[in-house]
């Protein structure tokens, strides 16, 4: 049962996708490896690649990498329902429970995971943990509608809240990024400091405003152009699933060549991999069931707590990719870090796909309400 009635349920977001992952999607794991190998590849073959790529800047990052991210970030934004955000007022107890999980109890799980994955105060560790952290601030708006989709989550529901994170990660995302990373990181420890000094807000929100911003704006326009001129349903069946394939193009883009560019320092750093894999793990598994739990708490619908499970445990690993590369380059570890996070998430959150389907059947009724186990 949806949360928000729809005038013209025809073209909700419900009745939009296909029952399946796209072949892009499906398959991004073995996508994601391909492209680590092809990079590998050009990265030998083509030493002077790097000189290449930096010969011609904009936005203090090389041109094709700044296509590739612009490319990679317009899809999901211009695949948000924006006049959703209209209905914000018909679910004010979710949405506060929402706001909570996404933006109060998930950066600050990803910054206690990150410390506890990466506590060193070398500038390595340093790294990884704000690679980490930039993972968890970004909220996810694009896959998360696949996910809730295969779960049956409630469709409706789920457009308000993609909306809604698309507009607080314009606001909030460098903002929280500059108090996590610079402000607390001398809190927990003062020796770091001199590692983290140097990264300013306006660092993290010149990335933010140009390769989420620009994007945003364009999303924006052409939903409101569009689906003015040709409605929703056109908008939902014909061109959505038309550019949907450019986010996988321009992130499988970033990828070869970043893993062209630091191959052999990737290759030199297997456990690393495997330390970054773990935290990721472990926030989308906890913030998967803290999300589950608190919704059956507090009486929310199957469909409705799967929404806000799925929303909660995915993240925008596109824009922190975009940040990460912007703000700290293409061969940084921050950005390393920030690729691990589709690799991860894809596999984890298709697997919980079915995971919620149980939990479904186990701890709701017929109709999808919670069950409420007899007091003792």
């Amino acid at each position: 049962m949806s949360l928000i009635p729809t005038e013209d349920s025809g073209t909700g977001l419900c009745e939009a996708p296909r029952k399946r992952l796209s072949f892009l999607d499906e398959f991004l794991t073995i996508w994601i490896f391909l492209a680590m190998g092809v990079g590998l590849g050009l990265g030998y073959l083509f030493p002077q690649l790097a000189d290449l790529l930096d010969s011609v800047k904009v936005f203090d990052v090389s041109l094709p990498i700044a296509v590739g991210l612009l490319i990679m970030m317009y899809p999901p934004l211009a695949k948000v329902h924006y006049d959703e955000l209209g209905k914000l007022k018909q679910a004010k107890k979710m949405l506060s429970a929402s706001l909570i999980l996404n933006w109060a109890i998930g950066p600050v799980l990803m910054f206690a995971l990150a410390w506890l994955a990466f506590p060193g105060a070398d500038p390595t560790s340093a790294s990884f943990r704000t690679g980490l952290i930039l993972i968890g601030l970004a909220r996810c708006i694009a896959m998360v509608l696949v996910w809730n989709m295969l779960a049956d989550g409630d469709c409706e529901y789920c457009a308000v809240l993609v909306a809604l994170n698309s507009v607080f990660q314009i606001v909030m995302y460098s903002v929280l990024a500059y108090f996590f990373i610079t402000v607390m990181t001398p809190v927990i420890s003062p020796s770091a400091q001199s590692i983290v000094v140097d990264i300013t807000i306006w660092d993290i929100a010149k990335s933010v405003l140009v390769f989420l911003g620009i994007p945003f704006a364009a999303g924006v326009t052409t939903w409101y152009f569009l689906t003015r001129r040709k409605g929703k349903e056109w908008y939902d069946r014909v061109f959505a699933p038309r550019i949907s394939p450019l986010t996988m193009i321009g992130l499988l883009f970033t990828i070869v060549i970043m893993f062209s560019l630091q191959g052999q320092q990737i290759l030199s750093r297997p456990l690393e991999v495997v330390r970054v894999a773990i935290p990721l793990l472990a926030y989308f598994l906890l913030m998967f069931f803290i999300s589950f739990a608190l919704s059956h708490r507090l009486g929310f619908s199957y469909s409705q707590g799967a929404t806000q499970s799925f929303t909660a445990a995915s993240n925008n690993f596109e824009l922190a990719i975009a940040v990460a590369v912007a703000t700290f380059g293409i061969v940084s570890l921050e950005a390393f870090t920030a690729v691990i996070g589709p690799l991860m998430e894809v596999p984890v959150l298709i697997s919980l796909v079915n995971v919620a389907l149980r939990i479904k059947r186990r701890y709701y009724d017929e109709n999808g309400r919670p069950v409420r186990k007899p007091a003792a």
